[in-house]
């Protein structure tokens, strides 16, 4: 009976070593338990794209450290949309980056954000690769966490983007996830990346996940360091699909924390 209890007892041992999951460590967050700007020793300013429309025909310009598009108080960050004249553009917004002051290769992210409703808003929690190891978009790949078009307000997308599958060829790969209330309250919007598999999550629930199928970068260009984007995006080849609704404005992407595992 004694060696029975002791083989089990090993067998419990074994299973607890290697059936666990994985116990993530937090490196890098933001509580927006501050006032003012966001804190510059975490988040750039990214207006790199407004002359072109950032490759989306995106009708916002983009703004660098403007309080009016960017601010922290009462424990969120509000990146806020305005339809005003803005240099070439009739709207004005804001593209936050973590670029050089948050990189991560495999690593969990989680995201707290109530989502801004209406035809013409594109707010989205995604990253892009901090050096392009494998060269320029789509070749080194892009993480969608989550895209939300205010002109379909009850669903959320989360979607891949490398070189053998991207929206450019029309055989990108993604998912959405059924969000009644994404507008009006607030939801957490997760990504688990690992060293062959990504997987999205809301409040906690999987929807979508992307494997590495073993045909190299063109496929899986995910084993490079990427830095977390977030933004508001007026227009554009996907949130612009039913136009803009300029009665609407201003809008609001309110986030309520970012946080950072591995």
């Amino acid at each position: 009976m004694k060696k029975y209890f002791l083989a089990a007892l090993f067998t419990c041992f074994l299973f607890g070593i290697f059936a666990q999951p994985k116990q993530w460590k937090m490196v890098w967050s933001d509580e927006f338990n501050y006032y003012g700007l966001p804190n510059d020793r975490k988040w750039n300013f990214d207006t790199a794209g407004n002359s072109y429309g950032w490759g989306n025909n995106e009708a916002q310009w983009y703004t660098f450290a403007r309080p009016q598009n960017a601010f922290v108080s009462n424990g969120t960050l509000k990146i806020t949309a305005i339809h005003e004249k803005t240099n070439i553009k009739n709207y004005s917004s804001a593209r936050l980056t973590t670029k050089h002051k948050g990189d991560w290769k495999y690593c969990k992210i989680e995201v707290r954000a109530k989502l801004p409703a209406g035809n013409g808003t594109w707010p989205a929690i995604w990253m892009l690769p901090t050096d392009f190891r494998y060269g320029d978009w789509p070749k080194s790949g892009e993480i969608d966490i989550m895209e939300f078009v205010g002109s379909h307000p009850d669903s959320v997308l989360s979607t891949s983007h490398t070189e053998a599958f991207n929206h450019s060829i029309g055989t990108q790969v993604g998912k959405s996830f059924y969000l009644p209330d994404a507008s009006t309250a607030f939801h957490v919007f997760t990504l688990e990346w690992g060293t062959d598999e990504w997987r999205s999550y809301v409040d906690g629930k999987e929807y979508f996940s992307y494997k590495n199928n073993g045909t190299g970068s063109a496929a899986w260009p995910y084993n490079q360091p990427f830095h977390l984007i977030l933004n508001l995006a007026i227009g554009g080849g996907l949130g612009g699909q039913k136009g803009i609704d300029n009665a609407l404005f201003p809008h609001v992407f309110e986030i309520d924390y970012v946080r950072v595992y591995q």
